[in-house]
């Protein structure tokens, strides 16, 4: 009897072509399950095509029932994608600190559906503005849309402003310049049904005396909102306020954020009190809600958000 031919194997795919997240540095996450994007492809000097998915789940940017994306997965997505075209496009040196003046976005609300795999996404982007020293950005605008399956999903932008080591720490004077785990302590949240959240521990707000007012208390060992450690509440944090606010306004109605945008004016110190306050803008829509949003510390405007969303 003939020995049997040796089976022929499949060659092993190239591994520069196989699909992996972006370095988690690039996008200043710890975890690397909260890296969102995948890859980048330049076009020219203003214009990039990257790559990302969405998890099917997530334990934070998830709708209530578990059948939708978070429309502020788009805002997470858009900072990250920001970051990355800064450090691996714009010429921008790992520890530098970043300053996020503006953030937008918009999203289809019905098309943010979670399917029965993860979501793949490809995202346009356009630098606009960008001001340098030497090769190094200091300073630049982007312009993003989302697209899954070739349809778009969510589109904005934002504005970033890129400092050194050394002028981030004048800029910041006696508070301390490295990252620190933020004080922790006792927090009397709003009820998770009124922000809509689920858990407590997502929850961000504390009831105050005065009516639409409530303070900015987020748990610091939150392994999303605080997924690696900082000298001052991150942006998503002031987001998720908003988010929040917003809710808490329009209860007992619930309000899916379709679109935020957001100017911020200073940092949010992790060690003062941070009051955020929700009213209802002058002119409304059928079944439909638009909520301004403040933030003030020290008596301070340290951001203004408009919200916009269907109510049901």
């Amino acid at each position: 009897m003939q020995p049997a031919p040796p089976q022929a194997h499949p060659a092993a795919p190239d591994p520069t072509r196989l699909t992996t997240t972006v370095a988690r540095e690039y996008v200043h996450r710890a975890c690397l399950a909260e890296v969102f994007l995948t890859g980048c492809t330049k076009h020219s000097q203003s214009q990039y095509t990257l790559s990302g998915q969405w998890p099917r789940a997530h334990t934070f940017f998830q709708s209530a029932d578990g059948t939708g994306h978070d429309p502020l997965l788009t805002a997470e997505t858009f900072r990250q994608a920001g970051l990355l075209l800064a450090h691996t496009e714009l010429g921008v040196p790992l520890g530098h600190h970043f300053v996020m003046w503006e953030l937008a976005f918009s999203t289809q609300l019905d098309r943010l559906d979670i399917g029965p795999r993860p979501t793949d996404i490809e995202l346009s982007a356009t630098c606009t503005d960008i001001t340098r020293r030497g090769t190094t950005a200091t300073g630049f605008r982007m312009e993003l849309s989302i697209h899954r399956n070739g349809e778009a999903i969510a589109a904005g932008g934002g504005r970033f402003t890129v400092i050194t080591p050394a002028v981030y720490r004048r800029l910041r004077g006696t508070r301390p310049t490295h990252t620190t785990t933020p004080p922790t302590t006792p927090r009397n949240t709003l009820p998770p049904t009124t922000t809509g959240r689920t858990r407590t521990t997502d929850v961000v707000l504390s009831p105050t005396n005065q009516p639409n007012h409530w303070l900015l208390t987020p748990d610091p060992t939150h392994p999303v909102l605080f997924d690696h450690t900082s000298d001052h509440h991150p942006g998503m944090v002031l987001l998720e306020a908003t988010r929040q606010a917003a809710c808490a306004l329009t209860t007992p109605h619930t309000l899916t954020p379709a679109a935020i945008t957001t100017l911020f004016h200073h940092y949010a110190e992790l060690d003062e009190p941070c009051t955020i306050h929700a009213t209802w803008a002058t002119t409304q829509q059928p079944h439909h809600a638009t909520i301004h949003i403040t933030g003030h510390q020290n008596n301070k405007t340290i951001f203004t958000s408009t919200l916009t969303g269907p109510l049901t």
